[in-house]
């Protein structure tokens, strides 16, 4: 195989591995204990990797009994590596349940 089908033959690999095209407008979803700072938590973890939330990026929701919040920040997300990084920064997180 010629070095240049190597590169076309990785190109189409890291194409079907997302199956996503970036730019792209893409929800993250952080889930925790309801406090009153953990909105403002997974904003600055997100805001580490993608400075310009656009106004209303960010909603949350109460869970049915009120002990957890899910925290939504939808991001013009620009590549499946900025993706990744974020997922990665939230769930090290100790107050960040899940990621999604």
């Amino acid at each position: 195989m010629e070095p240049e089908d190597n590169k076309e033959a990785s190109k189409e690999a890291n194409t079907e591995e997302t199956l996503m095209e970036f730019p792209c407008s893409f929800p993250i979803k952080a889930m925790g204990i309801a406090v009153d700072d953990f909105d403002v938590l997974v904003v600055e973890i997100v805001r580490k990797h993608h400075p310009d939330l656009t106004e209303g990026a960010v909603k949350t929701r109460p869970s049915r009994e009120g002990k957890y919040i899910s925290v939504t920040v939808t991001i013009n997300a620009q590549s499946r590596e900025q993706l990744d990084n974020i997922y990665l920064d939230l769930t090290a997180h100790e107050r960040v349940l899940m990621a999604f």
